[in-house]
């Protein structure tokens, strides 16, 4: 598979990660394929999100419409999700950087493919869920959102994208369980829609003339009523209710009020 080679833009180095770079091909005629590496497991700083959001920038603004492919050069990890030390000291990470890249995805004026060649957690996997369609690549992988298992909340603005995409079912699965979907159950859950990595790309492109679909011009619009309330969320300050931190305090003092009054039963 020949790409032309188009621009790449630089993730700077940030404590432990060594930084990397975005770079986009053209495989094929207005198919732009977004390939990241950010090791060792692509982790969602701020920096990682600045260089998509340049990315999506620069192809919008320079090239004519078509499809946005992005996948991960790090073969073992599309991504790992959020470096959770680093949020946990950088002011509005979420509001300022994050909610932003999901938001310009969910929103971008031509159709976006997740292509997941390895591990989607947590974060990771929220960001190929903000694409319009998500193709796993490979023979090894989970996608996973595993905040159960390491007692982390999941603000609203993160939980929605599943309810508006999943079916009741998948979500308690995803969310409540930590389920982790090889892609053959992902598939068949339609939280996928092919397993067949470049193949099935190409095939997904094919089949539902998927470059035409932002030559009319109102395929922003159209994603913007479709998902109206999860960009709600991602860029108006949805989760109204309170931070993560302040969720689990709260959690703490109903525990603990809870056991007070058994204690006097």
């Amino acid at each position: 598979m020949a790409h032309k080679q188009h621009f790449s833009v630089p993730i700077l180095p940030l404590d432990n990660h060594p930084g990397g770079a975005v770079v986009c091909t053209e495989p094929q005629p207005q198919l732009y394929l977004l390939t990241f590496s950010s090791p060792p497991d692509n982790r969602l700083t701020h920096h990682f999100v600045d260089a998509m959001l340049s990315a999506l920038d620069t192809i919008e603004g320079r090239f004519s419409p078509g499809v946005v492919i992005t996948t991960s050069a790090v073969a073992k990890f599309y991504s790992n999700g959020l470096d959770l030390g680093l949020v946990g000291v950088m002011d509005g990470f979420f509001e300022k950087h994050l909610y932003k890249l999901l938001a310009r995805f969910l929103s971008y004026p031509m159709p976006t493919i997740a292509l997941i060649n390895g591990h989607a957690f947590a974060g990771g996997m929220m960001l190929a869920m903000h694409h319009d369609y998500r193709v796993f690549s490979g023979s090894k992988g989970f996608l996973c959102v595993n905040e159960i298992d390491f007692g982390a909340p999941l603000p609203i603005a993160l939980a929605n994208i599943y309810q508006a995409k999943a079916h009741p079912s998948v979500v308690r699965e995803t969310v409540l369980e930590g389920r982790r979907w090889t892609a053959e159950a992902a598939v068949e859950a339609r939280l996928i829609d092919s397993a067949e990595g470049w193949e099935g790309v190409a095939k997904l492109v094919k089949e539902r003339s998927l470059v035409k679909k932002a030559e009319s011009g109102v395929y922003r619009v159209l994603k913007q009523v479709l998902y109206r309330e999860q960009l709600a969320l991602l860029t108006d300050k949805g989760d109204a209710t309170g931070s993560a931190g302040e969720w689990m305090t709260a959690e703490a003092e109903k525990r603990a009020s809870t056991q007070a009054k058994a204690a006097k039963l």
